[in-house]
């Protein structure tokens, strides 16, 4: 049996900015055509690892970890406020420092998709295509009513004691995050590896606490005026692979993507769940290839 660790599934060499005094982890792999990752909570650049490795023969994929995730700085609320707008800011100045403001590929994923197009929302004309991974860049669809164990999450004090105590949230996801295909207990370990201590898992609860759900919360007039934007983007190649049991971004979160972007091209898969490039590397990686391979994405 093939050993599970880091190094042979993550075999890159990350890269640093400071912002500010603080340290925000990236991979900058490959060269060519840049294409953009942006991950969720409580994963890290570790999810698209599989992608990258994919793709950075041909392309250039840069992979930021948020900051209080993956190898980034865990600063305290007193040193970084979590916030979507922050987490937006941080994108953009990494892609400008690194001279990228253009003709980029954009590759989301839970609240990479919030945080992803509300950059998108700043600068549409450097957006030239779209691949969407169970994620949402709205509010919560009506008819879908927010899980029980993320309103525990984000309201209580019991939620903020599993969270930052028991790494619950994390835990949790490498658990019920794949379907088709379970994690292994070191695949769980290493997706867990960044969040092992109070103090390292204070961005898993901070996003949580984050999601605006009424006017007057942080973030919400920002995610609905990036709502507002998204008919902006439907002219572009827009690729749409959707893992159908995911217990959070599920069907109405689909169907609202589908109501956006009708003329997406759309994959979905009845037995994954949210982690969908874990759940279904093989069908997923090759049908990104190609989507890009197909809308001539050249230097």
């Amino acid at each position: 049996m093939v050993s599970v660790t880091l190094k042979s599934e993550y075999p890159f060499t990350g890269k640093r900015c400071a912002i500010g005094n603080l340290s925000y982890h990236y991979l900058d792999e490959g060269s060519g055509p840049p294409v953009v990752m942006v991950h969720g909570n409580p994963s890290w650049s570790f999810y698209y690892r599989k992608l990258v490795l994919a793709l950075r023969d041909s392309y250039r994929c840069i992979v930021p970890d948020h900051m209080g995730c993956g190898f980034s700085d865990k600063p305290g609320d007193e040193q970084y406020e979590y916030t979507l707008s922050r987490r937006v800011d941080d994108l953009e100045y990494l892609l400008e420092q690194l001279g990228l403001t253009d003709s980029l590929s954009l590759v989301v994923h839970d609240w990479g998709g919030m945080i992803g197009m509300a950059y998108a929302a700043r600068h549409p004309e450097r957006i030239v295509r779209l691949v969407i991974l169970n994620t949402g860049a709205f509010h919560l669809p009506a008819s879908k009513p927010l899980p029980l164990g993320l309103r525990i999450c984000r309201d209580t004090m019991l939620g903020t004691l599993l969270v930052r105590g028991a790494n619950a949230f994390s835990v949790g996801a490498s658990y019920v995050g794949c379907k088709r295909h379970p994690m292994t207990a070191p695949l769980r370990a290493l997706y867990q590896l960044p969040y092992d201590s109070w103090k390292n898992r204070i961005a898993t609860l901070r996003f949580v606490q984050d999601i605006p759900l009424s006017p007057g919360d942080k973030g919400y007039e920002l995610v609905s005026s990036v709502a507002a934007s998204l008919p902006q983007f439907r002219h572009l190649p827009i690729l749409i692979l959707w893992g159908e049991l995911d217990f959070v971004f599920d069907h109405h979160f689909r169907a609202e993507w589908q109501k956006q972007f009708p003329e997406a091209e759309l994959h979905q898969f009845a037995d994954c769940g949210h982690y969908i490039l874990e759940d279904a590397p093989e069908e997923v990686i090759p049908l990104i290839t190609s989507f890009l391979e197909r809308s001539h994405l050249t230097p």
